[in-house]
């Protein structure tokens, strides 16, 4: 199972959506899951995400690999944060062959 808080407007797919709550989704592992594929199995279009996104806690992209277990944080593309250049900006993407 990979559970994913959602922040923002992405709260609207969640049961409990208000703000002083978390919301959080949970949703079964299949394999070649990415934070993209889950995004999209909840409803959400890709362009509502930020760039902030994290898996386990770790800056990530849409590209990135999940696995069972992980934990997803989604932040809405109004919700971008001001020091995002503190991140690797090659964090999560899966190295080419």
């Amino acid at each position: 199972m990979i559970e994913v808080h959602l922040y923002g407007r992405l709260r609207r797919v969640a049961v409990e959506h208000s703000a002083s709550a978390e919301s959080v989704v949970s949703v079964e592992h299949r394999e070649g899951d990415t934070v993209g594929s889950i995004a999209t199995r909840i409803r959400l279009a890709l362009d509502e995400l930020g760039s902030n996104v994290f898996v386990n806690g770790r800056y990530a992209t849409v590209g990135t690999p999940v696995r069972d277990g992980d934990r997803l944080g989604l932040f809405p593309v109004d919700m971008q944060l001001l020091y995002k250049w503190y991140f690797d900006p090659n964090a999560g993407k899966v190295p080419e062959k």
